[in-house]
């Protein structure tokens, strides 16, 4: 936008750069399963590494290399993702385009029809109290993605449930699980990485999938303690999770690998738009027109 001649204006809602790069260690491990927006920045794990190679990666006029302390792998953890994305605002000098710990709280289309109104709140000066402004721009690019509402499965029983349950969002490194049983719902990019990443010190990790092949349960190779199962039946009041082949496991932990309900802008709810699809992760939802 700056190289075709407008003047941006970036509003962040945290202290710095790099999005959903940011590792958090302090995550809120006991997520409810009921409808929440986390204020979470990032839903990273510790041990998070792209899925892609570092030059699938990079911006065409500033390539994502490795730096001669940086971590030099084809497919590096996040800490290098954060680093790159750190450079990339000094290197072109969008730093001063952004204006950090400055939420919008309300984008309004004026009378016109040819401006927009936004609202928008920062800490004072000097002081913990927040305070509210406006500004009046030609145009509004959201940008904060559709994924902060966690989607939990729905399993007959699971509210009576007595083990933990959480959701990917909230899992950050595998010790709290040591020696325990833990079913993970969700055979996507989470759910296989953090199966592995707890088998590690769990007794046993259960991965269930309604996308499953077999109609049995299995031992998934290469792993002493891994199961692959079919759908989640039900959960038992005793800490037995039944599957659909009948087998059966009492575990202490139900962790949801499984996605994100589509959300919009909270700040655009007044306008007409809606806050969120729940269980609707069609592709042509992503991205749409919203009129007001």
């Amino acid at each position: 936008l700056r190289r075709e001649g407008h003047a941006p204006v970036v509003f962040e809602r945290t202290d710095g750069v790099g999005g959903t790069w940011v590792y958090e260690a302090d995550a809120d491990a006991s997520a409810s399963p009921e409808p929440l927006v986390t204020q979470r920045r990032s839903n990273l794990d510790a041990s998070l590494r792209t899925n892609l190679p570092r030059e699938c990666m990079g911006f065409l006029d500033f390539p994502f290399v490795a730096g001669p302390d940086g971590d030099t792998r084809r497919f590096p953890g996040h800490a290098e993702v954060l680093r790159y994305l750190q450079s990339f605002a000094r290197r072109f000098d969008l730093d001063g385009l952004v204006r950090l710990e400055t939420e919008v709280v309300r984008v309004s289309r004026e009378t016109s029809g040819t401006s927009w109104r936004v609202r928008y709140s920062r800490k004072a000066s000097g002081s913990e109290k927040r305070e509210t402004d406006e500004e009046v721009f030609d145009a509004v690019v959201i940008c904060n993605g559709h994924y902060s509402q966690p989607h939990f499965a729905d399993v007959a029983g699971v509210d009576a449930w007595p083990g933990k349950q959480l959701h990917s969002t909230s899992y950050r490194v595998p010790e709290p699980f040591h020696g325990q049983v833990v079913v993970v719902i969700g055979c996507g990019p989470s759910g296989t990485d953090i199966s592995r990443d707890i088998a590690g010190v769990a007794k046993e990790v259960h991965l269930a999938s309604r996308w499953s092949l077999s109609a049995t349960s299995e031992k998934l190779p290469g792993h002493a303690n891994m199961w692959f199962h079919s759908e989640i039946d039900r959960a038992q009041e005793d800490g037995s999770v039944v599957f659909h082949d009948g087998s059966r496991v009492k575990a202490d932990v139900i962790m949801h690998c499984t996605g994100w309900s589509l959300f919009h802008c909270s700040s655009c709810r007044a306008t007409g738009w809606p806050a969120f699809c729940r269980g609707d992760s069609s592709s042509h939802l992503r991205m749409r027109w919203c009129e007001t």
